[in-house]
């Protein structure tokens, strides 16, 4: 069998006409152009011809509404995963170039390490792997039972393959610093991670490599608004 990979996809667009940060609110959902974006990721993983066993994605929205056409191109019903959601964050719900001008909210801002305006950097780090290790496991396990079965069995075509993650911004660049070994304090303006793209994850002997990033969306993307990301 081919190796199995775990997709970390971004949600696409999100309507968000006032510019906030909206983190984990409820009631933002994706634009039109949000909804193109998310086919377009779906296509990408279609295009590469590997079966998804499973669509997980975080409650939220915004990814809820991006796996369903990943879910629909691979006849799979969308499972959702808590650990995959959107982080914490103080500035919720404000637009953070007023926000940053308050000095009542200055005391949020004085450890970027951890960092101090919301969750910390190592809790989304240890639920974004334990995510991802657990959809590998899930994939050995189907493996391992298609290996120990002598006859053909109804589920087989569950046997193998990948599953998709379909999450945020913050949290698929986490997973992707600690993979890489690097540090995770960053300018979220660098950060490679754009609209509806695909960060893809192979587990070799127990030990977590990204193998591959792509954009999709990226020619939609330059008429789109990315703002509200924590």
């Amino acid at each position: 069998m081919a190796a199995s990979q775990v997709h970390l996809v971004r949600h696409g667009e999100v309507h968000n006409p006032d510019g906030i940060l909206y983190g984990r609110m409820p009631g933002f959902h994706l634009s039109e152009l949000g909804r193109r974006m998310a086919q377009a990721a779906a296509d990408d993983l279609v295009a590469r011809h590997r079966p998804a066993t499973a669509v997980i994605a975080s409650p939220l929205q915004r990814t809820q509404e991006s796996a369903a056409p990943v879910a629909a191109a691979f006849g799979r019903e969308i499972e959702t995963d808590a650990r995959l959601i959107e982080p914490s964050n103080h500035f919720e719900g404000t637009v953070m170039s007023h926000a940053l001008r308050n000095p009542v909210n200055w005391p949020w801002l004085i450890n970027p390490l951890r960092p101090s305006w919301g969750e910390a950097y190592r809790s989304i780090e240890q639920r974004m792997l334990a995510a991802v290790n657990g959809a590998f496991d899930r994939l050995d396990a189907q493996q391992s039972d298609a290996r120990q079965s002598d006859a053909q069995r109804p589920d087989t075509e569950d046997a193998g393959g990948d599953i998709a993650l379909v999450s945020h911004q913050l949290p698929i660049w986490v997973a992707h610093l600690s993979v890489a070994g690097e540090r995770f304090v960053h300018d979220p303006r660098d950060r490679r991670c754009s609209l509806s793209s695909i960060t893809t994850f192979e587990r070799h002997d127990g030990r977590l490599v990204e193998i591959a990033y792509s954009d999709p969306a990226a020619v939609l993307a330059v008429d789109s608004t990315d703002v509200g990301a924590v």
